[in-house]
């Protein structure tokens, strides 16, 4: 008679609910149990693994899914069904609020009505690119409907199409989330392989800015002088931070000393949790960089405006740390630093620019005073270099073609100049510089 530990772990009994384990003929382990499909359905699934442990650790996860309520996918279900699922049981715990907020519009507008009905298993290359050929040719006042709820129709409803059509960005930022989703049903074994990465929706071309010039810079500036959030704003053109992290920035991560802040995190608007402090964008966007003098006298002042302020608020000061408040004390709404800008750019008899121009002016003002592209980078908080090098490739572009005119007029200079006349003699060891 076997005891419990002469019997293989193969055969060994599992609680009800459990699913069973086992080792087939190829090596390999398989693992099944029962899930949640939708339809309010049960249905059985089976997973692989090298080991027991492997094969185990992927049925768990099935049936953890299923106890919270979530059915499974089925490759023979839709690819609306999975796309929702995915929404609901993978990117919300690794999306950022605002982010899968986004992706959801996404889904919703565009993905669901468009592929949605198709199977999962059926779904081809060949239904994507045909789809996004579809999508990129149909004016969105039509297939939406947009021009039905408007006061005064321009579109459909008066006869004449206005041919609204996505803009490229667009078109590859919808194609990205459904190779995201698709991804992650080949990582549960739903499907083969993704096949929206077997489409080619070309190379959009990056987004335009329209960055201030240094003299446009110095023009900003002294119109924003005397403001209450001055310092922000001369913190941002010398420093290149983004919206949230110049509001997120509190006093603690200031050292005066040294003359550096520390980026740890960024302030942003959610839609559940309103103004809510986050980590920033990446991790390569948690850093610490260098201050000027005058940005660090323009805080020391800010802070004894903040102190005044406070006193003036008493008791209805909200305590939160943050450099830059409101009045009261409270969080600044990222929508309404973005009016205080545009009304500063009024005041100093500027073009209108988006506030996230003044982290591209200092960038372009950076490159053109000949800083290198790494360092620039390390400022900036970008993960990689070939993202700062693709985003200011125009303005380097500029630099080299300034750098061979100089060259030019250097060499088109009089042959029968005494300094440039040849003796004979041996080469120099070095070149001259050529100013």
């Amino acid at each position: 008679m076997n005891t419990p530990h002469d019997t293989p772990a193969s055969r060994r009994t599992r609680a009800n609910g459990d699913g069973t384990v086992y080792q087939r003929k190829d090596r390999r382990w398989e693992a099944a149990g029962y899930v949640l499909a939708p339809g309010n359905t049960r249905r059985r699934v089976r997973v692989y693994g090298t080991t027991r442990k492997e094969a185990l650790a992927k049925l768990t996860e099935k049936i953890a899914t299923s106890n919270r309520g979530l059915p499974l996918p089925s490759a023979q279900g839709s690819v609306g069904a999975y796309l929702t699922y995915w929404l609901d049981a993978v990117a919300v715990h690794h999306l950022r609020e605002n982010t899968h907020t986004r992706y959801t519009a996404c889904v919703n507008r565009y993905l669901v009505p468009g592929l949605g009905k198709k199977k999962l298993a059926k779904l081809s290359a060949k239904d994507v690119r045909t789809w996004l050929n579809q999508v990129r040719t149909t004016c969105q006042c039509c297939a939406r409907g947009i021009d039905a709820g408007r006061d005064e129709p321009r579109c459909c409803a008066v006869g004449t199409c206005c041919s609204k059509q996505f803009s490229p960005l667009t078109l590859t930022y919808i194609h990205s989330v459904l190779k995201s989703a698709l991804e992650h049903a080949v990582r549960e074994e739903e499907i083969p392989r993704n096949v929206a990465r077997n489409v080619r929706t070309g190379t959009p071309r990056p987004r335009r800015f329209e960055p201030l010039t240094a003299d446009e810079a110095r023009q900003f500036l002294t119109a924003a002088r005397g403001h209450r959030l001055h310092a922000l704003f001369e913190l941002a053109l010398h420093t290149g931070l983004r919206k949230g992290e110049l509001l997120g920035l509190r006093w603690e991560d200031l050292d005066v000393d040294r003359g550096t802040a520390a980026v740890r995190r960024t302030l942003q608007r959610t839609s559940t949790g309103g103004l809510t402090t986050l980590p920033t964008k990446t991790r390569a966007s948690e850093r610490r960089i260098a201050l000027p003098a005058r940005c660090l006298q323009s805080l020391k002042h800010h802070h004894e405006q903040q102190q005044r302020e406070r006193e003036a608020a008493g008791t209805t000061w909200q305590r939160n740390g943050h450099v830059f408040t409101t009045p009261q004390g409270r969080p600044i709404d990222p929508t309404n630093l973005t009016r205080t800008f545009s009304t500063l750019l009024r005041k100093a008899g500027l073009r209108r620019i988006r506030f996230h121009d003044l982290r591209h002016s200092t960038a372009t003002l950076l490159l053109e005073q000949g800083v290198e592209l790494v360092v620039i980078k390390e400022l900036l908080g970008h993960a990689h270099i070939g993202v700062t090098a693709t985003v200011y490739a125009h303005v380097r572009l500029r630099l080299q073609r300034d750098a061979i005119d100089t060259l030019s007029t250097a060499l088109d200079g009089p042959a029968n100049d005494e300094s440039t006349r040849d003796d004979g003699g041996d080469p120099p060891l070095c070149g001259a510089t050529v100013h």
